[in-house]
């Protein structure tokens, strides 16, 4: 019995399993912490680029080579 529980006590395998789980848990908050954190940029981007004046102003420059190639 005596040598059982030496082998038992020697046996790392579980601990580094727990590290392993607990610096996958710790990538796993950082994460939902950045897209909580950037998730209103994110959607008030949005509004500016379907909004903005430089996507005005790249449309109207392809219409004109769009009409300079047709003709």
């Amino acid at each position: 019995m005596r040598m059982m529980e030496i082998g038992i006590l020697e046996d790392e395998t579980a601990q580094t399993s727990a590290e392993y789980i607990m610096i996958l848990g710790g990538i796993i908050v950082i994460v939902l912490v950045a897209i909580i954190s950037y998730q209103n940029y994110i959607r008030g981007l949005g509004g500016n680029i379907t909004n903005g004046s430089e996507v005005q102003s790249v449309e109207n420059t392809l219409q004109d080579i769009n009409q300079s190639l047709t003709q």
